[in-house]
């Protein structure tokens, strides 16, 4: 390995532990401002995404606690309180799924649909705000990028024995 290599080598883990550590700076400022901003709603950014999920037209029915795990990228385990403290508020609830009388489904109740509704106009402002600088092209671009991450993370966590 000559010097040039090497030079170029380094610059890249650096650059490499930069934009690993913006991207949890980012996370923790996303859940940080996300929840301050929806308090009037009552809902953290974790409830928020949860029933963002739910909103999905595949799911209208109701979906598998391991499944949106999955969507969700977080443990079952993790979900398990927050889908608690939802459905005790009466915005979720948890049905029999008829093609498997052993598993439950959870879904939106209309409590939570009218959630929802209710949050879109703060919703909307919170990304204007958020991507205030961003043209269309740059989410287009941010979010390729962002999704090659995310495969290659879920491909990490498989080679580690994970769910993927």
């Amino acid at each position: 390995m000559n010097d040039k290599t090497r030079h170029t080598d380094t610059f890249g883990a650096d650059l490499s532990n930069r934009l690993a550590f913006r991207l949890y700076q980012c996370a923790n400022q996303l859940n940080k401002t996300g929840t301050k901003w929806m308090e009037r709603h009552e809902v953290t950014t974790q409830q928020w995404a949860i029933i963002g999920a739910l909103v999905n037209p595949r799911w209208r029915d109701g979906i598998a606690v391991r499944h949106l795990a999955g969507v969700l990228m977080v443990s079952r385990q993790n979900l398990t309180g927050v889908l608690s403290r939802l459905e005790s508020r009466g915005w979720i609830e948890r049905t029999m799924d008829e093609q498997d009388n052993r598993s439950r489904l959870i879904r939106l109740t209309p409590e939570g649909w009218q959630r929802w509704a209710e949050m879109q106009a703060d919703i909307l402002s919170f990304y204007d705000a958020a991507m205030k600088d961003m043209s269309n092209s740059d989410k287009i671009h941010l979010l390729h990028h962002l999704d090659r991450l995310r495969h290659n993370f879920r491909d990490i966590d498989q080679l580690q024995g994970g769910e993927g």
